[in-house]
């Protein structure tokens, strides 16, 4: 029997697997594919978050002119660059990266004169996406809740005394903010003050702790599954011997 009451945690394995190996096989894109495109065949780009800037020649990205705006350049002084052109495999990891990611090349690595397809930043939240995910696959249990299912991933002897005093959202939230807080303070002081700018390292130290947090949060979301304890919170088996109690209704 496992921590948590059931006979096994198959459910818990693939899905920490899944998130793990998704996320590892884009961030292994991320490097592979503009270390093989031709040199030099990327160039130095500027969109914006969560729309299409280099799909074709004529798209937004490619026609800008300004290099005054907060959000894209003068293309034409660095290339055009439309990954609607390229082979199946780099064209989707460039799309995923134009839809999802700024592009901004100063918050970007190179790899063979290539830009990469998504910023330092976002490196690290994949890096740590990864992370997350194959640490649940191998500690996290379904206990229930998303919550419960998440701090499964600390030893049961560490939580004794949160969940002795039932303070385990609290917990959660603490955990959150060690994990998530970097990243925020970095991202808005760089939005709220014009003479800050982050750098490729702190970006990269801020994104994994987040990441890892946003994997480990999704398998955890995946895995709670009460219909395997046949729907009997009674069942689930949590630290300090504390248990979900089914609530009683009082007769009017």
């Amino acid at each position: 029997m496992e921590r948590n009451g059931l006979d096994d945690r198959n459910r818990e394995r693939k899905v920490g697997n899944w998130v793990g190996g998704i996320s590892s096989f884009l961030l292994i894109s991320f490097f592979l594919v503009p270390a093989y495109l031709p040199a030099d065949s990327v160039p130095e780009l500027s969109g914006r978050a969560n729309a299409f800037d280099y799909y074709s020649e004529d798209s937004w990205g490619n026609i800008q002119s300004d290099d005054s705006k907060e959000v894209g350049h003068n293309q034409s002084e660095h290339g055009i660059f439309a990954w609607g052109d390229l082979d199946p495999y780099a064209a989707f990891v460039y799309g995923f990266g134009d839809l999802n990611c700024h592009n901004k090349a100063e918050r970007s690595w190179e790899i063979n004169g290539n830009q990469m397809p998504v910023c330092v930043r976002d490196v690290g939240i994949f890096l740590g996406l990864a992370i997350g995910g194959f640490l649940f696959s191998r500690r996290g249990l379904n206990r229930w809740t998303i919550r419960d299912s998440f701090l499964s991933l600390w030893p049961d002897n560490y939580m004794q005394s949160v969940y002795k005093n039932n303070r385990r959202t609290l917990a959660m939230l603490a955990i959150a903010g060690i994990f998530v807080l970097p990243m925020a303070l970095d991202g808005f002081s760089q939005l709220l003050f014009a003479s800050y700018e982050s750098n490729a390292i702190l970006r990269l130290a801020t994104g994994t702790p987040f990441g890892i947090f946003l994997g480990a949060f999704i398998a955890a979301s995946f895995s709670a599954r009460p219909a395997l304890f046949s729907l009997d919170p009674t069942r689930v088996i949590l630290p300090s011997g504390s248990r979900f109690q089914i609530p009683v209704n009082e007769e009017e």
